[in-house]
């Protein structure tokens, strides 16, 4: 039972780290930031089996590991107070060519890093995104401003829902 309640701790431990490392998909991550996930891997081995090395004892782990995250799968599912409260929400990042500043800061996220991702989007200016949305996944989603408008948008309470 020692080792259930070890897991479900370390679980929870990690979930809340993970979190707080921000939105970056395992492919941004730098070299350093992959190397401290694999040190934290072997260091909660340790902390959640302790002395038990018995084939028992690292099934439990696992189990309890998979538990709470299917739990928390099905929680996120069936509510959306939840889903937001465990996967976060969406972000506006770009807003009719404009950086939003305030959120990049949020984010962690860099001018420099929005430019790469929109270059591999196939975007070669700032100005031509109408909005860019820094998925709770960690993925951006960029939308186009059609072609021909060159007219700003105006903003309000509407447009901000619709995306």
């Amino acid at each position: 039972m020692d080792v259930v309640l070890r897991a479900s701790v370390v679980f929870f431990l990690l979930y809340a780290f993970v979190r707080l490392m921000g939105k970056r998909e395992l492919g941004q991550m730098t070299p350093f930031e992959l190397i401290v996930l694999i040190v934290i891997g072997d260091l909660v081995q340790q902390g959640v089996t302790h002395n038990d090395f018995s084939l028992l004892g690292a099934m439990l782990a696992v189990v309890t590991m998979g538990f709470w995250a299917l739990v928390l799968s099905w929680a996120s599912y069936l509510s959306r107070r939840m889903e937001s409260l465990l996967d976060g929400e969406p972000r506006v990042i770009v807003n009719d060519g404009e950086i939003v500043r305030e959120n990049l800061r949020r984010d962690r996220l860099t001018r420099a890093e929005i430019l790469s991702e929109m270059r591999l989007a196939g975007i070669g200016r700032l100005a031509d995104v109408e909005w860019a949305i820094l998925e709770p996944r960690g993925k951006i989603s960029f939308i186009e401003r059609q072609k021909g408008d060159s007219t700003p948008r105006p903003q309000n309470a509407d447009d901000a829902g619709a995306v």
